[in-house]
This record gives C-alpha cells, structure tokens and sequence, in this order.
C-alpha cells in the first residue's frame, strides 16, 4: 500500500516546510488535527518526516492552516513531481551536468555548510546578481538564463534542510550586477535569517588555511560526509578520508566567524557603504 511505502526525501522536505508554516501560525498538533481530520500522531509522522504524504493530505493540511493558494498549489505539485524524480534528472539544455549532480546530492544531504571566499554562495544568489556573475564569466547570456532556473531549483531546498553560509568579507564587496543589485544582494543576506538560514561572516585577514578554495560540506543520515570543492571548470568531489580534513574546517571556521547579529551589522555596514 502507497501509505506503508517508505519516506523519501522530499517527503521529509515537505513535512519540515508544512511544521514550519504551522508554527509560524501558532498552532497545535491537536489544533491542526481537528481542522484537517487527521491524527496527531499522523501529523507528527509526517512532520518529521518518518511517513509518506499524498497530495489530498497535503491539500487538508494547508487548508486547515489557511495557506495561500498559490502557495498551497506549489506544495502540491512538488509532492506530485516527486514521483518523476527530481528536476536534475532531466537536465536543461545550456546547463551543465556538474549542476545536476550537485543538485543530487543536496536532495539527499540532511546539513549543508556553504564556505565562499570570492562571491555569495549560489544558494543564496538573487537573479540580477547570478546573472552578472556568469556573464563577467563568459557564459552566453541564453546559457545564463537557463543556469539561473537551476540554480533557482536548487534554492528551493533552503527553509527544509540545515545550511549555514560562511562567507568570506571581501565576498561582501564585490558589485557584480553593479550598487543597486549589490545593494539587493546583500538586503537578501540580510532577510535570510528570518527564513531559517544561518549567514556568518568571516573577516578579513585572519589566518586560515580554508581561504585557498571555496567548498560545499554535505552530511548524510547513513553515509559519511562528502564534500564540493569549487575548482575552475567545475567541482571536485571528496568523500571518505579525503573529507576529514573539511569536517575540521567546519569546526574553525564555526569558531572563528562572526555571530549571527555581529554579522547582521556587518551587512548593514556594507549597506550603508554602498548608498553613500
């Protein structure tokens, strides 16, 4: 039976999205329960991750929280296109198999930590900014349009899975897009806090060894960690001894950046430069 088939991913992404609009109303387990006409202990599951969802619970659950419909429709749909598989695995024309691959491995990772030593993570890139950064990269602006909507389907995995960006300061003042969309980008920083997302700046000048590249660390429920290295023409991944050495990084880089609110003043700092 479809209801005893085991979680996938997405289901776990969906129920994590689905606590969180819930908690943002305020609500109980038993509150949501009576309004939707499922179990607590059935929400709990699902929450959590640890049950499958149809569509029809999906649409029950939302309504009950009083979800906008466009939003309601977009949770839908994601459950229904997680029975084709993930986007990565009909690639778009122009974009690269590296970001397809990499794009696999997030679904399936439970923590990511993003280190960027020359520009904000792509995760965490607005439209204007992605696109002047490929453009000053040599990407025909067709092939940026089309890498943009990857990227773009990458960034739906922030709010249901843990993702700290540690970004290097002199990342900060780099005005791809030119001082209005710099000005943007950094607003973007500035508001992801309050989507869940862990942003800590790293100041210049002090000496550690992580500034040599810039990396992606992804955790696993059952296999060991692997890790993205950013390399001209692509990424190299790392994984079972050779990613040890980034399991330290994680932990230095965690002692030595900025707080959350140290780093939210920094950004305004770099607001403030950029209007004057």
């Amino acid at each position: 039976m479809a209801g005893k088939a085991q979680p996938t991913v997405r289901d776990r992404q969906v129920g994590i999205r689905l606590r969180t609009l819930r908690d943002a109303r305020q609500m109980t387990l038993e509150q949501l329960a009576v309004g939707c006409g499922l179990s607590e202990s059935t929400l709990h599951r699902i929450e959590t991750g640890k049950r499958r969802i149809s569509t029809e619970e999906v649409a029950m659950i939302t309504t009950a929280l009083m979800v906008p419909i466009a939003e309601r429709q977009e949770l839908i749909d994601f459950v229904v296109s997680g029975d084709k598989g993930g986007w990565w695995e009909r690639p778009l024309p122009g974009v690269p198999k590296e970001m397809g691959l990499l794009a696999s491995y997030e679904a399936e990772a439970n923590g990511l930590t993003d280190w960027s030593v020359l520009l904000v993570p792509g995760l965490l890139q607005i439209e204007p900014y992605a696109r002047a950064f490929m453009l000053t990269d040599g990407v025909p602006a067709e092939e940026a349009d089309l890498r943009w909507v990857a990227r773009k389907r990458r960034q739906e995995i922030l709010g249901t899975i843990d993702y700290t960006a540690f970004i290097y300061e002199g990342a900060l003042h780099v005005p791809f897009g030119g001082p209005e969309v710099h000005g943007q980008q950094i607003r973007h920083l500035m508001a992801a806090s309050d989507r869940g997302i862990a942003v800590r700046v790293v100041r210049e000048h002090l000496p550690i060894s992580a500034l040599s590249h810039s990396w992606l660390y992804m955790t696993f429920p059952s296999v060991p960690p692997v890790v993205n290295v950013d390399v001209t023409g692509g990424g190299v991944y790392l994984q079972g001894d050779r990613s040890e050495p980034f399991t330290r990084q994680v932990a230095i880089l965690n002692g030595v950046a900025l707080s959350a609110s140290e780093t939210r003043a920094t950004l305004r700092g770099v607001l403030k430069e950029i209007r004057s």
